[in-house]
């Protein structure tokens, strides 16, 4: 009888045990959010695939008036992370090292909801995935598709 008793505080404390570490595991996650398609996760660069969002520095007009299209791009990113977990699916590394990974809230992709918000470009070099969500920030004139603007990838060549 002892022994059973034993047995099961030992199976009790080793469920507890798993249980306690998966929730630390799930509420200490960290994220950074580097700029639009750039996040920080525990320590880990992670790059969005199949995206490009503007560089910080990157300025857009509308009207004349200059807009920050790229601390924009971040400021979309960051509303739509909030508290939330980021759940990446990776897809390889890139040429700098980095995470190549599509992510999601809430079963939402982040990069579809970039490019549809306008904030961000289907990088066609790279994926076709997200040129239906770029059409429809497009032919809607949504963000920076209302907008001058510079590519991404020829911004960076300058």
């Amino acid at each position: 009888m002892f022994l059973n008793k034993r047995k099961a505080i030992f199976l009790i404390s080793i469920f507890l045990l798993v249980f306690l570490l998966t929730i630390n595991d799930i509420k200490s996650q960290e994220i950074k959010i580097v700029d639009g398609d750039t996040i920080h996760i525990n320590g880990e660069k992670i790059r969005f695939s199949g995206i490009d969002t503007p560089e910080l520095k990157q300025t857009c007009f509308k009207d004349d008036v200059k807009n920050l299209c790229g601390i924009k791009a971040k400021q979309i990113l960051v509303n739509k992370i909030g508290n939330n977990t980021v759940e990446c699916i990776s897809e390889g590394r890139d040429q700098y090292k980095r995470i190549l990974a599509e992510c999601f809230v809430n079963n939402e992709s982040l990069s579809s909801y970039l490019v549809r918000s306008g904030y961000a470009f289907a990088y066609r070099k790279y994926s076709n995935k997200f040129i239906k969500d770029e059409d429809y920030a497009k032919a809607n004139q949504i963000g920076i598709w209302s907008m001058k603007f510079e590519y991404p990838w020829e911004y960076r060549k300058k």
